[in-house]
C-alpha cells in the first residue's frame, strides 16, 4: 500500500526547500520534513528523484514531484480550497511564470558570483546584479508583494533573495539592494521576512551565515 500523507525531502540551507515549505505552510497543509545529507545521500532520495537526485522532493500519498516550482504549483492545485498561490485570471498566471523564469534564469544566475568574486570583479558583480533586479522590481510597482496584496508564486520563488542576500553582502563587503539603488526590493524584503508562513520556514540566520562564509573562504582557496 502507498504511503499517506505528505513528506519533504529537503536540505536545512537549501532556498529550493524553502519555497515548497512556504508553499505548504500557506496552503495550511501539515508535512514530514526530512532532513537530507547531500553528501549521503538516502535511499528515500534516490528511489524519489533518480533522474537529478537533487532536493526538494515532495512525497504526496506516495507519489514524488520534484523541483521546486513544479512542486509549488502542484501544492497550488492539488490543495485548491487554501490559500491561492497561482493568480486565478490566466494571463495574471503567465506572467507570474515569465517573472519566475527571469529571475531563475537571470537574477539568480547574477547573484552567485558576488558570493565568490573579490575586487574589481565584485564591483562588476554588483552592478551586473542590481541591473537585473532592477528590472525585476518593476513586476512590483505599485504593489505590496509580487502577488498584489497578499503573498503569489513569484514571492515564493526569489523569496530567498530576501534571507540570503544579505548574508551574502555581509559575507563578501558588497553592497546590492539597497534603498538608493533598489527602494522597492528593499521594503519588500522587510515585508516578505515579516510574513508568518515565511519567517517559520527560514533556517537560522547565524548558521546559514557560519556555514556560506566557510564555503565562500574554500572557494576563493581552490
Amino acid at each position: 500500500m502507498a504511503e499517506k500523507g505528505v513528506k519533504l525531502l529537503g536540505m536545512w540551507a537549501s532556498p529550493m526547500v524553502n519555497r515548497v515549505e512556504w508553499a505548504l505552510r500557506l496552503k495550511g497543509v501539515e508535512y514530514e520534513y526530512v532532513d537530507e545529507d547531500l553528501a549521503n545521500k538516502s535511499a528515500d532520495l534516490l528511489r524519489h528523484n533518480p533522474v537529478t537526485k537533487k532536493v526538494p522532493v515532495l512525497v504526496h500519498d506516495g507519489k514524488p514531484i520534484a523541483e521546486s516550482t513544479i512542486i509549488v504549483e502542484y501544492i497550488d492545485e492539488a490543495w485548491k480550497g487554501g490559500y491561492p498561490i497561482m493568480p486565478a485570471d490566466p494571463y495574471e498566471r503567465a506572467q507570474a511564470r515569465f517573472w519566475a523564469r527571469f529571475a531563475e534564469e537571470k537574477c539568480s544566475s547574477a547573484l552567485y558570483p558576488i558570493f565568490t568574486a573579490t575586487g574589481e570583479p565584485l564591483r562588476k558583480a554588483v552592478h551586473e546584479a542590481q541591473q537585473c533586479l532592477k528590472t525585476l522590481e518593476t513586476a512590483l510597482e505599485g504593489k505590496k508583494f509580487f502577488g498584489g496584496d497578499g503573498v503569489g508564486y513569484l514571492d515564493i520563488v526569489v523569496g530567498w533573495y530576501a534571507h540570503w542576500l544579505p548574508i551574502i553582502e555581509e559575507i563578501s563587503g558588497a553592497s546590492v539592494v539597497t534603498s538608493e539603488e533598489l527602494p522597492l526590493m528593499k521594503a519588500w524584503f522587510d515585508r516578505i521576512l515579516a510574513v508568518d508562513a515565511v519567517k517559520a520556514a527560514l533556517p537560522d540566520r547565524d548558521r546559514l551565515l557560519a556555514a556560506n562564509k566557510a564555503r565562500r573562504e574554500q572557494l576563493l582557496a581552490a
